[in-house]
């Protein structure tokens, strides 16, 4: 790669698939233990793994970047500290993915072009932090020197300065002395390894472990109840409601005047809790599961109590009522949030459909 080549970038999207988490994958996963599973994977699966690692440990960055490709520079993934990227700070996660735990010998190259980085691209900053990340961790003598900073630099220093080892031996006399310069006021303590057993424990907290691992979901915390305002995010599936309450009680045109009516005010707060303990569970997903698996339930829903929805009814109130009772006993099995959905869930969902005008209650409205 010349001087001023640039580094090829793809921003973090959700690491691994499009598709929905199943109840399967979430609940079996692989048959061996996750530590044996990471052992097995190819170096770009290793990197894919890193990524999602890095994205769980937010809030410490407000952009994790995986790097690709032959140009990456020593930088397989990095975490952004700040939208000055390699200008501000940040940490990189380097992934070795070897059947043999890392020794320095390994690491040496590897430590080099993160110093050629700031000093061919003067705009580079060094990391704030090096971890190297491999599935079977540091050799003892490797482990050794990440532990004795001082003497780990002295004995780079000494590969800069005399080593005849691919990269050491391509360097030209300037790049050499601008690196060894760099590296004898640089504090390396900068250098360090994240453990497997802390990996895949703190990879725990992501929305992909599941999917990665299986042994099912972790429980949900407790729901809040609804806020007494009436929010804008309940402005369109309360207006639905209203609709039906209107249809059936005349004296109703409003969220207010439903809350006060005799029979309506209790059916109406009971589907606040519902869209609220909806909402609660779409967040848990967020944060537990792959991207697009409450999707996914809200489809496997949709597609359970549609034909209910279309069906002739008295008015728009028995409508809602058939609907959500056929939600709460539909059969649905495939989505890994299932371990997890209540019935007030699958009413919540409902509403959350008719929010985004998937469903309506009162006929040709």
């Amino acid at each position: 790669m010349g001087h001023g080549d640039e580094i090829s970038v793809r921003d973090l999207q959700p690491p691994t698939s499009t598709f929905a988490l199943t109840a399967a994958q979430a609940e079996h996963g692989p048959r061996l233990a996750p530590r044996k599973v990471i052992q097995t994977y190819d170096p770009d699966e290793w990197e894919i793994f890193i990524e999602e690692w890095a994205t769980g440990l937010a809030p410490g960055y407000i952009r994790v970047q995986r790097f690709g490709g032959s140009g990456d520079r020593g930088v397989d993934v990095a975490g952004f500290k700040t939208d000055r990227g390699f200008e501000g700070d940040w940490d990189c996660f380097q992934g070795k993915h070897y059947d043999k735990s890392l020794t320095p010998s390994i690491a040496w190259p590897e430590m080099l072009k993160v110093f050629l980085l700031p000093v061919r691209t003067p705009l580079y900053t060094l990391p704030s932090s090096y971890s190297f990340i491999a599935p079977r961790g540091l050799g003892t003598g490797l482990a050794h020197l990440i532990s004795t900073p001082t003497e780990l630099r002295a004995k780079f220093l000494e590969q800069v300065e005399s080593s005849t080892a691919k990269p050491f031996k391509e360097l030209d006399d300037d790049t050499r002395n601008a690196v060894y310069l760099l590296a004898s006021v640089t504090d390396f303590s900068i250098f360090d390894s994240v453990e497997v057993l802390a990996l895949l424990d703190q990879h725990k907290a992501t929305p992909y472990f599941a999917a990665r691992f299986g042994g099912g979901l972790p429980s949900r915390p407790a729901s809040d109840n609804p806020p007494q305002e009436v929010g804008p995010e309940e402005l369109v599936y309360l207006t639905k409601l209203v609709d039906a309450y209107r249809e059936r009680y005349v004296s109703v045109d409003s969220v207010a005047s439903a809350g006060l009516h005799n029979k309506a005010g209790a059916h109406l707060q009971r589907q606040r809790e519902s869209f609220f303990r909806a909402e609660a569970l779409r967040t848990f997903a967020r944060d537990r599961v792959l991207p697009n698996t409450f999707e996914g339930l809200q489809n496997e829903l949709f597609d359970a109590i549609v034909e209910t929805v279309e069906a002739d009814h008295a008015d728009g109130l028995e409508r809602l009522r058939r609907t959500l009772e056929q939600a709460v006993n539909a059969q649905l099995s495939a989505n890994a949030l299932i371990q997890v959905t209540e019935p007030a869930d699958r009413r919540g969902i409902c509403h959350q459909l008719a929010n985004d005008d998937r469903l309506t209650w009162v006929a040709d409205k």
